[in-house]
């Protein structure tokens, strides 16, 4: 009998919660203080032993932590550029370290789950920082800032108590034996009770698809058939695999078969190799022990094996193991949708011939209906959550109306289970339609008035909050006002995007200010980011410039991350003229269709989006004062449209907006909006001061804020140094730090100057 203490890294993250690391491991727990944490992790290793004889290794004799300060520069990577940002941070990251038996050291980085060997104590700070800078350099700048604000950690010891005689046989499998590949890789499916930390708001079920479970099992076992389960998103595909390899399990062990299941994501085959060569060996290692083991593996994501490990299909990873699936050394399981399948056909036809294909038909109304049951059911049952009937019926009517290009149930059971952890969090017993409501309007940013049909739609509101935000446009107004009518109506053509605009007119008019407030209007609802999503096209304006925009290979382009991100959201592509003309037949299918298809057939929908393009043609030849656009105006940015874009681009934009050049009195309402949003800054608010402009200030701004050739755009400018800098001189100098208003005037000739009234005083 032997002991193994394993180093427990905790963190106190409030009076009653504990969050403890058992390092070199995976595996963390919670609880309300630190015995209990403590408690937790002994419990699992204790039944992971006795069940499986099988526990982490450790093999330092007296663990020691220590608080390593590394100096990092954050930076945002795509593809093989790196942007850095400006600032040198300062991390302090844990080391865990201590001598083992064979006389050198070993040290663990817990936050990255990392460790090496060293030899002498002179080295350890020095590799730690050397490691953890490597470390830092290859994750995002929002986890290094998250990092930073961790609490203090202390170090702590689990000790487990194990007999190194012990032998433990199962159906002919071997337990003693360690499958270092696999288990480093690859996680054991499914998990056992102790590996799942609490029941999950989403149910392990494939309910309505008993069918393609039982002829999954029939595949995988009778004839050992490498096996995709073929679907569009949402289908079910994981829950088939998933519930077909749960019985395949529980018959392995009543038969004493000895059959062992991975679930593995393709990219951590060569995430931790540099050399070449290196990953190939761990594809052998990793098919050997799945042959001792009687192992089949499941690839999550399978279309990436295409993706990992070379330049292309043909030296990816996919194509390495293409021999061994020949010889009927290896056994995949995998989900792949059709366009995935017929790229994977296309690109490499020996990995796809293979696979036997199961193909998810989508579900019908009462099948879908019935799931919808099925998991209230299992909500009331298993976490004591009621989902009224009505909730239900609200959620199908959202989903198949705003999201009708995705499937059920999986977009049913994932925001039933959105809705679920919403009112756990609040220690609620019902997800009522309020609930539903709720969530959608955060999911989506929608407003009530699109989700509710009893909200009758004001064409007088809409219009007049248009109006405030976009000065002098009455015919974007109207046309925008139109939009959310058509939208609100449900008219709009669920297979292409909501809206396709081009607008047109020259710089400063209020064009991206007309996109912000549309997005704001239809998307701008209960969300944290901003609804807008502006890509200047003026970057993209050579033809291998592309891969920047929609992504090559194992990385997204700009325009797929972010819409994948914010689905629902406004397109703005700015300057579209001076794109390559490459991007507007890619743009064809996009405006067309609503969707957009990668060489890897993983497909992004825009079908949530409205775009907008802005363009400058037609505007050289025209002053941006005086010249009112009328029809004279509108037909001659049209016909420099039409000539510079191929006809079946433009047939497919919904509406071309031509924006009126701005007057005086424009100039002056769109000041006054500018020096009417400065109170929101932080600096005036949280004093409680108050702002007010005189009639010569107005004028002031409105003339240095104005060019003729850049129309409204320098205003900004002008506020900035003729308004905010002045004031802020003015406040530091007097020691302003009390509720009042502050009055700005001017002369003729003479700076803006500034009067203060204390609250008190007007009072």
């Amino acid at each position: 009998m032997k002991r193994i203490n394993y180093p427990l890294l905790y963190y106190q993250l409030g009076e009653e919660m504990f969050l403890g690391i058992l390092v070199g491991t995976d595996i963390e727990a919670m609880g309300p203080d630190l015995a209990s944490v403590r408690k937790t992790l002994f419990t699992y290793l204790q039944k992971q032993y006795k069940k499986f004889d099988e526990f982490p290794p450790m093999d330092i004799r007296s663990p020691q932590m220590r608080l390593i300060d590394v100096r990092v520069r954050p930076a945002y990577r795509k593809g093989n550029g790196s942007f850095p940002l400006p600032d040198v941070l300062t991390l302090p990251v844990p080391a865990v370290y201590g001598e083992v038996d064979q006389g050198h050291y070993e040290c663990h980085l817990p936050h990255f789950r990392e460790s090496f060997h060293y030899y002498t104590p002179r080295q350890f700070e020095m590799l730690v920082r050397y490691a953890a800078t490597n470390l830092l350099n290859q994750i995002s700048p929002e986890r290094i800032y998250r990092m930073m604000h961790y609490p203090e950690p202390m170090l702590d010891l689990v000790t487990l108590k194990v007999n190194d005689e012990r032998e433990y046989y199962w159906g002919g499998f071997d337990y003693q034996r360690r499958y270092e590949t696999l288990e480093r890789l690859a996680e054991r499916y499914p998990p056992t009770k102790s590996e799942r930390r609490q029941i999950s708001a989403l149910p392990d079920a494939a309910w309505e698809r008993e069918a393609e479970v039982s002829a999954a099992v029939d595949k995988i076992i009778n004839t050992r058939s490498n096996l995709l389960i073929v679907g569009r998103p949402g289908t079910g595909k994981s829950a088939v695999l998933s519930q077909a390899i749960k019985q395949i399990a529980t018959r392995s062990r009543k038969e004493m078969l000895g059959y062992t299941f991975w679930r593995i994501q393709p990219q951590r085959i060569t995430a931790s190799t540099k050399y070449l060569g290196e990953w190939q060996e761990v594809v052998e290692q990793m098919v050997e022990e799945l042959s001792v083991s009687n192992g089949i593996i499941w690839f999550e994501q399978l279309v990436q094996l295409l993706q990992t490990g070379g330049d292309g299909p043909e030296d990816s990873v996919g194509a390495y193991l293409t021999n061994f699936l020949r010889q009927g050394k290896l056994q995949i399981v995998g989900e792949v949708t059709q366009q995935e399948l017929e790229s994977i056909r296309r690109l490499l036809p020996g990995f796809a011939e293979a696979f036997q294909v199961i193909q998810l038909e989508p579900l019908s109304h009462s099948q879908t209906l019935n799931i919808l049951q099925r998991f209230a059911e299992y909500s009331s049952q298993q976490l004591r959550i009621d989902i009224p009937k009505d909730a239900q019926q609200l959620s199908y009517s959202l989903l198949q109306r705003y999201l009708p290009h995705e499937s059920f149930p999986g977009k049913a059971v994932r925001f039933l289970g959105q809705c679920i952890n919403r009112v756990r969090y609040r220690n609620l017993d019902e997800a009522g339609t309020s609930v539903v409501l709720e969530t959608f309007i955060e999911q989506t940013g929608l407003p009530e008035l699109f989700l509710r049909d009893e909200l009758q739609l004001n064409p007088k509101e809409v219009a007049g909050y248009f109006r405030k935000r976009i000065i002098g446009q009455p015919a974007v107004v109207e046309t925008l006002s139109r939009i959310v009518t058509i939208y609100k109506a449900g008219l709009n053509n669920p297979n292409r995007p909501i809206a396709s605009l081009l607008f047109a007119g020259p710089t400063g008019v209020g064009k991206t200010a007309s996109a912000k407030a549309l997005s704001a209007y239809f998307f701008g609802k209960g969300k944290q980011k901003q609804p807008l999503i502006p890509i200047d096209m003026s970057e993209f304006q050579y033809p291998e410039q592309i891969a920047r925009l929609i992504g090559a290979g194992r990385e997204p382009g700009t325009l797929v991350k972010e819409v994948r991100e914010r689905p629902f959201s406004v397109l703005l592509l700015d300057e579209i003229e001076k794109a390559s003309p490459v991007i507007f037949d890619l743009l064809l299918r996009l405006l067309d269709e609503g969707v957009m298809v990668d060489a890897y057939g993983r497909e992004t929908s825009f079908r949530n989006t409205i775009i907008i393009m802005t363009s400058n043609l037609g505007a050289s030849n025209r002053s941006a004062v005086g010249f009112g656009s009328g029809a004279n105006g509108d037909q001659g940015y049209r016909s420099a449209i039409e000539r510079h874009f191929r006809p079946e681009f433009v047939n497919r934009i919904d509406e071309l907006v031509v924006f009126n050049p701005l007057g005086s009195e424009d100039i002056r309402q769109i000041c006054q909006m500018e020096l009417s949003g400065l109170e929101k800054r932080e600096g005036f608010r949280k004093r409680g001061i108050r702002l007010s402009f005189s009639e010569a200030v107005l004028q002031r701004l409105a003339k240095v804020g104005f060019d003729e050739r850049y129309g409204a755009r320098p205003l900004q400018r002008a506020i900035e140094d003729h308004v905010v800098t002045p004031a802020a001189r003015f406040m530091l100098k007097n020691k302003i730090e009390e509720p009042g208003k502050l009055l700005a005037d001017t002369a003729e000739g003479k700076p803006i100057q500034f009067t203060f009234q204390a609250k008190t005083t007007q009072q």
